[in-house]
């Protein structure tokens, strides 16, 4: 799918995806991703209208600067993109990062969302998830090529099983560009200093964040093995909202690539509560 482009009101030009006809549903990545994230589950989502956005400093949008790479104006682009578009109100499936985006529209702008899909996200963020993440972002890898670094990722990547070389391999080329010097990161190395600035702050509840989907369509996709979203948050989740469809995906750690069949099942029933 070929990239659109708007501008944001601060004059960024932010990169978007849309395609397919239907209930809009806007995918939101996580943290050091783009719209490249949603790829596996793209073919399995016929008969929607997929929104895919890149945030600003990720993929193809403007890199603007380590202070604007925050939850706020990320959630304010994604209002921004659905009013480019002419999209009253849309369902949202967030990844990680996308899903604190997703909550935090839930809580403000409740009226332009239609139900939230979670990937792997929750009001508690375990801090050994957050220590891995802390060790590689902003960072290049030491691998040369795509090759080297998709033979490395399942040693790399513990907690993810049964994945063929073929996963590893697209994977790969989603996260990082091949240059003559060696794999350069697909965003801005200054994410590095905003995602610091949030992981040694002080913890923030975000439960109210959570508990502001009551009423919405709402679904919790989990890594089984995730350090990210752990067990018990997971059950107080679902103990607060006892209509949220979860699946538990087996041989997944933080995040889930979306196209297991515990993914489909679970997105396939969140579609069908879908207004």
């Amino acid at each position: 799918m070929t990239l659109a482009y708007f501008t944001a009101s601060d004059g960024a030009r932010l990169a978007y995806r849309d395609e397919g006809a239907g209930l809009p549903v806007l995918c939101l990545a996580g943290l050091t991703r783009s719209s490249t994230d949603f790829d596996f589950l793209v073919p399995h989502l016929p008969g929607v209208r997929l929104i895919r956005a890149d945030y600003r400093g990720r993929g193809a949008s403007d890199w603007t600067g380590a202070e604007s790479y925050t939850v706020a104006r990320e959630a304010q682009d994604a209002l921004e993109l659905l009013a480019h578009l002419g999209i009253a109100r849309t369902a949202i499936l967030g990844t990680s990062r996308g899903g604190l985006i997703g909550m935090a529209l839930a809580a403000t702008a409740r009226d332009r969302v239609s139900g939230l899909c979670l990937n792997d996200i929750g009001p508690v963020i375990e801090r050994g998830g957050l220590d891995r993440i802390c060790d590689y972002v902003g960072r290049n890898p030491a691998a040369r090529s795509i090759s080297e670094l998709a033979e490395k990722l399942p040693r790399a990547m513990p907690g993810f099983e049964d994945v063929p070389p073929a996963r590893w391999t697209a994977f790969a080329h989603q996260l990082y560009e091949e240059t003559p010097d060696g794999l350069k990161i697909r965003y801005d190395p200054a994410l590095r200093d905003s995602f610091l600035a949030g992981y040694q702050a002080p913890v923030a509840d975000l439960w109210p964040l959570f508990d502001a989907s009551a009423g919405l369509p709402l679904a919790l996709i989990r890594g089984a093995n995730s350090d990210l979203l752990s067990p018990e948050t997971a059950e107080e989740m679902r103990r607060r909202r006892p209509d949220m469809i979860f699946a538990d995906v087996p041989g997944r750690a933080h995040v889930p690539f979306l196209d297991e069949a515990e993914s489909l099942a679970a997105i396939r029933a969140w579609r069908e509560k879908l207004s």
